[in-house]
């Protein structure tokens, strides 16, 4: 969604850097790319107005003309006003003392209010909770139907006494809910509620009754961050009407520009505590003011991919991975040990997703978009077309043995023969690594130059000439004399014996991934 405001700043960015001094034009000129993204983003005026009047006082001041590096100093007074702008400190939920804790949903019809009560279920019951949906959009056709199917996917109970389309008091129901969680010893009641295409004074009337009736701890508004300012405009409707504690924000992973992400904080007053960023049950998580604002400036979002790490992997058997693969050349690390941990980062969410909350990704984009998901299921589908015995020592897989798994698994020969090697050099990568140290990586710097190069330099060697004039055979003596030593040295502290002409690139294993 912030692609295109996350380029737009980078490139503003990009002009500071190399610069010792930033003059007063240097920051006026800034600042007018600034805004013109913001403004290009569809973010209200004021909060525009408002974020640049802060980043030129600051930008202005000594904290910029003092700084070592101007440019990253204004970066970081970017990056801080952004959070500010977001909300400032990650919102959590409050709970009631006493159980259930009763959170009501409104919002406009479409927002994604129903599919959001899954998820947010979902995510509660990840937290140890016990989640009940109530069903209370009794006009919209079939929205008991599919709050209940919503709930069955997300594995939470639902509470649906009323068939809804135009039937049944979603006041009462509301008030009932809460007796019935007490009684079935649920510690939350999702209330969702009805929406409108528009602010009416019925859906404000109904809303507001319901929220009488039930009392709820968390009143929290679905806003589609899709429809931009509008979405601000209705956020004030509701807090001058209803009243709301906090905002989710729905259908975050669209193509549009995220003006309501960056304004409807800062505008109501209500910061954001949680956001949907696709499709799945699972795409919905507590929004983090910075970790959003290093996303739009490019600098990633280490600190979510850990969580979902941990979230996904197993401690013990991450130990018990470490230990296979710093045994004796990795080889107690087999096929099947190989599918369990693809298994895990699929279950991690997107390939694309994930690699974008790497820093530096955005330079990469259109790669990342382009990443094949169905690479990781056609892996899978060789691998388990593969005997037990093959899994465990895919040497003995020959020409036969080949074709038989590629017609297992519905590819070509060449492919079986493509993933066992790259198995094999995955395994020796991550052995090395495992055994602190990867000195037979190809193409990356401080990690040793691999056999290729190796064979390379020795030719190299093979070919150089001693010179006839004593003097400079002498000359060419020392100068050997002084790269061996310096060699040695830089060995001593676990660096290659000579890494000029080293250049990054990608090993074969991601490669694949990027085609």
């Amino acid at each position: 969604m912030f692609d295109t405001l996350s380029d737009r700043l980078s490139a503003t960015f990009k002009s500071l850097r190399g610069k010792g001094r930033l003059s007063e034009a240097d920051i006026d000129a800034t600042a007018r790319e600034i805004r013109i993204a913001l403004l290009e983003a569809d973010v209200a005026l004021p909060v525009v107005r408002a974020f640049i009047k802060q980043v030129k006082e600051r930008a202005g001041g000594a904290e910029v003309s003092q700084a070592l590096n101007p440019a990253q100093q204004v970066i970081k007074i970017v990056n801080e006003e952004l959070i500010g702008i977001l909300g400032g400190e990650t919102r959590r939920l409050r709970f009631a003392k006493q159980p259930p804790t009763v959170i009501m949903l409104a919002g406009l019809q479409g927002s994604g209010k129903t599919t959001l009560a899954g998820k947010l279920g979902r995510w509660l019951k990840s937290q140890g909770h016990t989640p009940l949906l109530v069903a209370c959009d009794l006009q919209r056709p079939n929205a008991v139907n599919q709050l209940t199917v919503v709930a069955e996917r997300a594995e939470v109970g639902v509470y649906a006494p009323e068939p809804g389309n135009g039937v049944g008091d979603p006041v009462k129901v509301a008030k009932d809910s809460v007796e019935h969680a007490r009684a079935k010893q649920y510690d939350i009641v999702i209330v969702d509620t009805a929406g409108r295409l528009g602010i009416d004074q019925e859906l404000m009337q109904q809303a507001a009754d319901i929220r009488d009736a039930v009392s709820p701890d968390e009143i929290l508004f679905v806003v589609d961050a899709m429809i931009g300012q509008d979405a601000v405009n209705t956020a004030e409707a509701f807090r001058d009407g209803v009243g709301f504690d906090g905002v989710v924000l729905s259908k975050l992973d669209g193509d549009a520009r995220g003006g309501a992400a960056l304004s409807v904080a800062h505008v109501t007053g209500r910061q954001i505590m949680f956001a949907s960023n696709g499709e799945q049950l699972d795409d919905f998580d507590a929004f983090h003011p910075d970790r959003m604002a290093s996303r739009i400036l490019g600098m990633g979002d280490v600190l979510t991919l850990i969580e979902k790490a941990e979230q996904t992997f197993s401690r013990q058997e991450a130990e018990k991975m470490a230990a296979k693969l710093a045994s004796a050349k990795g080889k107690d690390f087999t096929l099947d040990d190989f599918l369990a941990q693809m298994e895990q980062v699929r279950k991690m969410g997107s390939i694309s997703k994930l690699l974008g909350m790497l820093p530096g990704m955005a330079q990469v984009r259109d790669q990342i978009q382009n990443v094949d998901e169905r690479e990781v299921d056609r892996t899978a589908a060789i691998i388990k077309s593969m005997t037990p015995v093959e899994r465990q020592d895919p040497t003995i897989i020959n020409g036969s043995r080949r074709a038989r798994i590629a017609r297992g698994s519905g590819v070509e020969v060449g492919a079986v023969k493509n993933l066992v090697e790259r198995f094999f050099e995955a395994r020796k990568m991550m052995s090395k690594m495992a055994q602190g140290g990867m000195p037979g990586m190809p193409g990356l710097p401080g990690m040793g130059g691999g056999p290729g190069r190796q064979r390379k330099k020795q030719k190299q060697a093979k070919g150089k000439q001693r010179s006839g004039n004593p003097m400079k055979r002498k000359q060419q003596e020392q100068e050997a004399a002084a790269r061996r030593e310096a060699a040695a040295q830089g060995q001593a502290l676990g660096l290659p014996g000579d890494q000029d002409d080293q250049q990054f690139e990608l090993p074969d294993e991601f490669k694949k991934f990027m085609g």
